[in-house]
């Protein structure tokens, strides 16, 4: 579809200034590669073109059908391109959901047509898509755009035709341009998908305004963002999203910053203005990405050194101190009167040599991450020859280099010696200082991304079907769980509560009080109360008997008079908790796009107006817990300490936030849930108030709906024996293993390595190992082989399976360390990827095998695959449908 032999049009045309003529002289630019059969039953030729009547005429097989026709039409086109069995569909008529009811009902019917075929389709009511590497423009715009290694995708057709014109008057090529339309099938995730392996393709900007099929953005985004940077410009930051809410978490976690959350778990980088898109783009994928925010200037002029500086505090950055050494070079070449510091003034008649010295002296400097330079028109300095001379020096280095000459005509030949020399320039400083904090944010959020987390003491499948016929029995007659409820929720997962009970009566309430230990608490338990301080239902400080039934029965009458329709379960009694340095607040609420979401922040009765929080998604390991703390400004009191108050251990709070997430997995039948406050109290985290709404949508059998990142799938984790009778321990591999697994690669041999990898590999840097731990279970799976070996565990063996992204095969592998060969273990892992192929709906799964392996080749011979010689290794393949 995207690199068509033959190209119909349906509903070409000559008439000046329609649609059809314009698809249809664009397409034409690229008929040497390709042929273009229009199709229009009013017509004997377009364009100098034979004309057919109707696509089932044209005699040969079409792969890529341009549709631009009456939408009621349309369901009759794609029936008859199903078929021709074509390949694919773009649909630029308008006239669909858009228009309402009719339009929706005319999708529908495509969609029912489509299920039936192979057939993909982009649109309806999109621009087109284009790939000037391969001389295709299948969009109707008056630009053609150059080929180039940016690929660009927008939702908005006309917005995506002003920012390609915007591109294409500066001189950005791209690897393609594609318009989502409506989305009916082709979405952001199947083309960064088609684009992570696309060779022509070096980065990718989005313009979003919705995310369609989260999930599958969210698997395709963290599949490759590692390797080719997605940017993306989201529409909507301060779209209305204040809606009533039946939880702090659901009023704090607003669409946009769930939006961000999202894109940084995926190391998507989100940028805030269009020109932002292209800046980034050129960059991100270098080899020069910053080890940290300390930033270089070497200037010929104090203004723009200003800007510049003033720029990198407002995006975060740091102006570099310059070493000794640097000082005193510079010290030594320049007047007296020269800065004496960053940014490096060397004045306004620098000439050629000193702007030479300056940047090697900086780039040298192992104080400075990256360079700007900065040159306004002054003195006798040619830019052109400055330029050169930069370039030069730029071809050595190993910290990015950002360029700033300042003008227009004057310093265009500059611009494009850079920009030939793929060093990134700018016209302003702060545009300049603005990208550089965006490639040290890619950097230092890929890094805190792929940190190789600590195993945590946390149980990873509590007992729980009580607690799911809790939940679906409340949901019955209630819309929120009652606070003995939470509370059993709360104990299963271990997540620290300060101990209460519910009482019905006053008296019940002082008994329980004595049973608990003065002081107590009293509150009003009532899902139809959300914020029980508003009405007078929270009383603490009780220290008799007498004080809690007169309490009791206070907040039962203030009840009764605020919310005198209220449905009240009781009062529930709870033990104080003393010693109380910081309030916090733990919550969780589902996304309308991203599912589950879990929330962090500072807590108590004023969360919302202090609006101290952060979101991550939901599962939370302690390196993803961790992080969504350090975005909070309360993370500051808690690792460093505040006034009186001492710092407190993070550990526990990262085990109670990972218990939480957990529990969030577990249960999609919760559409809200709050601990508020989530205490700290003498070094120890307590929950002292806690609310769970639930979803009654949320009860079917599907796993996992509520989530757009697939857990980690205990369900494959098998005790299993040896031929031996050696006890061992088969399960998917996670983050946590990355030390076990590089241990284990160091001690193959090296004939086992290299049938393994075709080359013998002892060591592995941590990026690599994060590629091989860190995986996404929806499109790949590990399963590992460990077992105990006096006092540690140790990896035997392991099996892979990559799925391709067009979902249909998967490319498997398997090594078992050398000692427990021909114990059948090697057999058993490719048996559970088999497993796990069939679920996902595989068709068939392959490997390559050096031909002198012969103990693998039988292995797979044995378990029903094919094998056939290719070249110089044998490719085994098995059909599994």
């Amino acid at each position: 579809m995207l690199n068509p032999k033959a190209v119909a049009v349906i509903g070409a045309s000559e008439t000046e200034g329609t649609v059809g003529q314009s698809l249809m002289r664009n397409l034409m630019e690229g008929h040497d590669a390709r042929k273009i059969y229009p199709v229009n039953p009013n017509r004997e030729t377009v364009m100098g073109l034979k004309s057919f009547p109707a696509l089932s005429k044209i005699p040969e097989h079409v792969d890529l059908a341009v549709i631009a026709t009456p939408a009621k039409t349309v369901p009759g086109i794609i029936d008859e391109c199903t078929g021709a069995e074509v390949d694919g569909a773009v649909i630029v008529s308008a006239g669909f959901k858009e228009v309402g009811p009719d339009g929706e009902k005319l999708e529908n019917e495509i969609t029912a047509i489509r299920s039936k075929a192979d057939i993909r389709i982009l649109g309806p009511n999109c621009v087109g898509l284009a790939r000037p590497q391969v001389n295709l423009n299948a969009t109707f715009l008056r630009d053609n755009p150059q080929p180039g290694q940016i690929a660009f995708v927008s939702q908005s057709g006309a917005l995506g035709a002003a920012i390609l014109n915007w591109a294409v008057s500066r001189g950005i090529g791209f690897s393609m341009f594609a318009s989502l339309g409506s989305t009916l099938d082709i979405d952001f995730g199947d083309l960064i998908d088609y684009l992570g392996d696309d060779p022509y393709t070096r980065s990718i900007i989005l313009y979003m305004e919705q995310v369609g099929n989260a999930k599958k953005f969210m698997s395709a985004a963290r599949g490759f963002a590692r390797t080719k940077p997605i940017i993306v410009i989201k529409a909507g930051r301060h779209a209305a999203g204040a809606k009533a809410a039946s939880s702090h978490t659901g009023a704090l976690a607003g669409d946009f910053a769930v939006y961000e959350a999202a894109f940084k778990r995926a190391g998507v980088v989100m940028v805030d203005e269009i020109g932002d898109l292209f800046n980034c783009a050129s960059v991100l994928d270098s080899r020069f990405l910053p080890a940290g925010p300390n930033l270089g200037i070497v200037t010929n002029a104090g203004g723009p050194a200003v800007l510049a500086a003033d720029a990198v505090v407002t995006h975060g950055c740091q102006l570099a101190e310059l070493s000794p050494e640097t000082m005193a070079v510079m010290g030594k070449a320049l007047p007296p009167y020269w800065s004496h510091g960053n940014p490096l003034d060397i004045l306004g008649d620098a000439n050629v040599s000193r702007y030479e010295l300056a940047v090697k002296t900086c780039i040298s400097d192992p104080k400075i991450d990256g360079l700007l330079v900065i040159y306004t028109p002054q003195g006798t300095t040619q830019p052109s020859q400055l330029a050169e001379a930069i370039t030069k020096i730029a071809a050595d280095r190993r910290k990015p280099m950002l360029t700033v000459w300042m003008g227009e005509s004057g310093v265009r030949e500059s611009r494009e010696i850079f920009q030939k020399n793929n060093i990134p320039t700018y016209q302003t400083p702060e545009e300049a200082v603005k990208t550089y904090a965006y490639m040290y944010q890619y950097r230092r959020n890929l890094d805190q991304l792929y940190q190789t987390p600590a195993e945590l003491p946390v149980v990873s499948s509590p007992p729980k079907a009580h607690l799911k016929v809790v939940i679906r029995n409340a949901a019955k007659t209630r819309k929120a769980l009652t606070q003995p409820e939470v509370d059993r929720f709360l104990d299963a997962y271990d997540i620290p509560r300060a101990k209460g009970a519910l009482a019905k009566s006053a008296d019940q309430a002082a008994t329980i009080a004595i049973d608990l230990g003065y002081p107590v608490a009293l509150k009003v338990s009532s899902q139809d109360i959300l914020h029980k301080t508003d009405i007078g239902g929270v009383v603490t400080g009780l220290d008799s008997a007498q004080t809690v039934k007169d309490a009791y029965k206070a907040i039962m009458d203030r009840a009764r008079k605020g919310k005198p329709d209220a449905r009240i379960d009781g009062i529930y009694v709870q033990k104080m908790v003393s010693g109380i340095d910081y309030e916090l607040i733990l919550g969780a609420k589902k996304d309308k796009d991203f599912g589950s979401v879990i929330l962090f922040g500072m807590g108590g009765i004023g969360v919302e107006l202090i609006n101290d929080v952060s979101i991550g998604l939901a599962p939370l390991n302690q390196i993803l817990a961790r992080r969504v703390m350090e975005e909070t400004k309360i993370y500051r009191a808690l690792s460093k300490g505040l006034r009186n108050k001492k710092p407190v251990d993070l550990r526990p709070l990262e085990e109670v936030m990972v218990r939480f997430s957990n529990l969030i997995v577990d249960f999609p039948e919760i559409a809200e849930m709050d601990i508020n406050p989530l205490v700290a109290a003498d070094g120890r985290f307590c929950v002292l108030d806690a609310r769970v709404i639930i979803d009654p949508n949320a009860f079917n059998h599907q796993p996992y709906p509520h989530l757009v990142i697939t857990p980690y799938p205990a369900k494959y984790i098998v005790p299993w024996r040896l031929r031996d009778g050696t006890e061992v321990t088969l399960r998917p591999v996670k983050p946590e293993d990355e030390p076990m697994e590089l241990e284990f690669i160091r001690g193959l041999s090296t004939e086992t390595s290299r049938f393994r990898f075709f080359q013998i590999i002892k060591d592995l840097p941590h990026d690599a190992l994060v590629r091989f731990c860190n995986i996404d279970y929806d499109r790949e799976m590990a399963i590992i082989a460990e077992k105990r070996e006096g006092d540690r565990t140790i990896e035997i063996g392991v099996s892979r399976l990559i799925i391709d992204p067009g979902k249909k095969r998967g490319e498997f592998a398997v090594v078992v360390a050398d000692n427990y060969q021909s114990r059948g273990l090697g057999t058993k892992l490719v048996d559970m990827l088999i497993e796990f192929a069939r679920e996902k709906g595989i068709d068939t799964i392959y490997g390559t095998v050096m031909s002198e392996n012969i103990k693998m080749i039988q292995l797979c011979e044995k378990l029903g695959f094919t094998t056939r010689r290719e070249h110089e290794n044998v490719t085994a393949e098995l059909k599994l449908s």
